[in-house]
């Protein structure tokens, strides 16, 4: 979620708001290989959890780069203290899910990032109008 975000208000010139330096680190997965994850998941595998994600985390900084780079935008931080509750890095172990569905993630963040700043670009007409 904080993707869509940071593309609509980079693209609208708003501050982004960084809870934190920027150097937390998230794992970033794109819609499409989650929907084929999910899909994948239909089949009989019996009662288990399964973490569909990206396996690799990336600093929230370099995310926000790259979003900068594909709306050829800088984007103005409004930083904010690092929150307690929150964690300093997360990502999915996608071990289960490769073993029992033959899913791994296949989009780059760099992919998804511009995958996903020109879907923006293409529906900004009525994306305008989500308050965030």
């Amino acid at each position: 979620m904080s993707v869509i975000r940071f593309i609509k208000w980079i693209d609208e010139e708003k501050p982004i708001e960084i809870f934190g330096d920027g150097s937390q680190t998230r794992d970033f997965t794109y819609v499409e290989d989650i929907a084929r994850g999910t899909i994948k998941a239909l089949k009989k595998v019996g009662f288990e959890v399964v973490n569909l994600g990206g396996n690799k985390p990336y600093k929230l900084s370099y995310m926000i780069n790259l979003i900068e780079k594909n709306l050829n935008k800088l984007a103005d931080y409004d930083y904010k203290p690092f929150c307690k509750a929150d964690i300093v890095a997360t990502w999915a172990n996608i071990d289960k899910a490769n073993k029992l569905l033959q899913w791994t993630p296949k989009v780059s963040l760099e992919q998804g990032i511009r995958k996903t700043v020109e879907w923006y670009l293409e529906n900004k007409y009525w994306f305008k109008n989500v308050t965030l």
